[in-house]
């Protein structure tokens, strides 16, 4: 899922400047796992801003997915009797709701930071950089994209010790050692004497923004 986190209040209200009527728009799905974007948290941001007693009006809302255009529907008409959206979505979501409302100022109230995996109570963490060319089948459902603090494709490097990263010992563990240990215990170490091929890095942003088009589905 997308993780992210709310930015400042002061940021936040920073951007509203010189608006009368606010829509703060929350998001159903990743941002309200991760307690950054659901209904409780635009509840509360939109508490905090009338609390501001700058005479700014706020509405608010959360629909499913701030990330499909199909969604806005339910927000339509409050979205055009206000003149500008904060939205608490992912950065994706936030650029759809400035593509649905063209005519309407829309600011984020998160800071999107990285795709991952729920830990434990209020912990998350990075498992995906959307390579677009994934590799977990060979490395034991381990990213060493990711999970190697340098992206080393035939690890581990030099710097680790004791099953830890030298980047930081102390919170983050070796991708290697984890990727190794993993195929260890599936009885597949072997998969590691070939050597890997250069990543093709072509397959990620460096090109621009990526597209996926599926055309058995296209036109439905």
């Amino acid at each position: 899922m997308i993780v992210a986190e709310q930015k400042p209040i002061a940021e936040i209200a920073g951007y509203l400047d010189g608006h009368k009527r606010v829509l703060v728009l929350g998001c159903g799905t990743c941002v309200t796992v991760c307690l950054a974007g659901g209904e409780r948290e635009t509840a509360q941001i939109a508490s905090v801003l009338r609390l501001s007693g700058n005479g700014r009006e706020i509405l608010e809302n959360t629909i499913e997915r701030q990330c499909d255009a199909e969604f806005f529907d339910a927000v339509a008409d409050q979205a055009a009797g206000c003149d500008a959206i904060l939205s608490l979505a992912c950065g994706a979501g936030a650029q759809m709701v400035a593509r649905v409302f063209p005519e309407k100022p829309v600011y984020p109230a998160l800071n999107t930071k990285f795709m991952g995996t729920n830990d434990g109570a209020g912990e998350w963490s990075e498992n995906c950089l959307a390579c677009g060319d994934c590799k977990l089948g060979v490395f034991g459902g381990i990213c060493p994209v990711t999970r190697c603090s340098k992206s080393l494709a035939n690890g581990p490097c030099g710097g680790s010790a004791d099953g830890r990263c030298e980047v930081d010992p102390q919170n983050i563990e070796c991708g290697w050692q984890l990727i190794h240990d993993r195929l260890k215990a599936l009885g597949k170490l072997d998969a590691l004497s070939e050597i890997a091929a250069p990543r093709d890095w072509s397959k990620t942003h460096s090109g621009g923004p990526r597209r996926l088009s599926r055309e058995d589905v296209a036109g439905l």
